[in-house]
């Protein structure tokens, strides 16, 4: 791998998850505009831009290959639009943080998932990991009588999608399209109902108009720039950029909107950043002492 091309992914990597982290701000835009709403305009703005992308670079050809995997792709469309939901719903009911924290949960649920339904084993330290992370969670629930569902529902919602199309070997663009023609009737059909009751945002203003269609872009540029890095740079170096995106989006809720973060969550957060130290730290002295032969291996 050239160090051009590993320069080129470092700058991809960064900027797809720098973007997930600030795009916070775009909803708390339009928070005044109803979740269900902003979620129809970003599946159908999505799905034109992407279709644009597709026939701009050549490859809507991969939509067939795609649509080959219907049956997969339909309960993937239903994760996505719910991750999409819980997190547009959190961001305009000031729950910034509950949407952070999903993310930093997301890679441990991720491999919870990966152990229940794929029989991947884990090692005693990455147990420990797993064990405070899970602590944190009960905290809330004991001490404090309730349970992150804004968080839990963003971070199994991506876990499950993640689960069903790591083996699909799709074209990350078109199998993305192919989700949004999925669930875009629904989106549409909701969209008319709402102009038909008068109830609709859209039309009314030409700044929250444009907005609004700025939710294709803002789902699909991160998502691009993602795709670039993940053909630049191995999937360890990839792996450490996923906090920046949920540390930027506290950073922001914290400080630019004020969010409260009090003991509760502080309890929360650090086992969860404890849990995933242990975990990162446990899998980089693992690999690093794997024989070249063992560590070439795949799953």
């Amino acid at each position: 791998m050239s160090d051009a091309r590993t320069t080129q992914g470092v700058y991809f990597a960064l900027s797809a998850n720098i973007f997930w982290g600030i795009v916070p701000i775009y909803f708390k835009w339009i928070d005044h505009v109803s979740p269900l709403e902003i979620l129809a305009h970003r599946i159908v703005w999505a799905l034109v831009l992407l279709i644009c992308i597709l026939a701009y670079t050549g490859d809507l050809k991969e939509l067939r290959a795609s649509f080959a995997r219907l049956p997969t792709l339909f309960l993937t469309a239903m994760l996505l639009m719910i991750n999409w939901l819980v997190f547009i719903y959190a961001i305009v009911n000031q729950n910034i943080t509950e949407t952070s924290l999903g993310y930093f949960i997301n890679p441990l649920v991720s491999v919870f998932l990966a152990v229940l339904f794929l029989q991947e084993r884990l090692r005693p330290l990455q147990w420990i990991a797993m064990i405070i992370a899970g602590t944190g969670i009960v905290i809330q629930l004991i001490l404090f009588g309730r349970i992150p569902w804004l968080a839990l529902g963003l971070a199994f919602s991506f876990g499950f999608y993640g689960l069903l199309r790591k083996n699909l070997g799709l074209h990350a663009i078109a199998g993305l399209a192919v989700e949004a023609m999925i669930v875009a009737p629904f989106a549409l059909t909701y969209l008319a109902w709402i102009a038909y009751r008068q109830t609709m945002i859209f039309g009314n203003d030409i700044n929250i108009d444009l907005l609004l269609m700025l939710g294709g872009f803002v789902t699909s540029f991160p998502l691009l720039c993602f795709a670039a890095a993940v053909t630049r740079l191995p999937l360890t170096v990839i792996g450490m950029f996923q906090y920046i995106a949920p540390t930027i989006s506290l950073i922001i809720a914290i400080l630019v909107y004020k969010e409260d973060f009090g003991i509760d969550r502080l309890a929360t957060f650090g086992c969860i950043w404890i849990a995933l130290l242990l975990f990162s730290a446990e899998a980089w002295v693992h690999n690093k002492h794997q024989p070249p032969a063992t560590a070439s291996k795949s799953g």
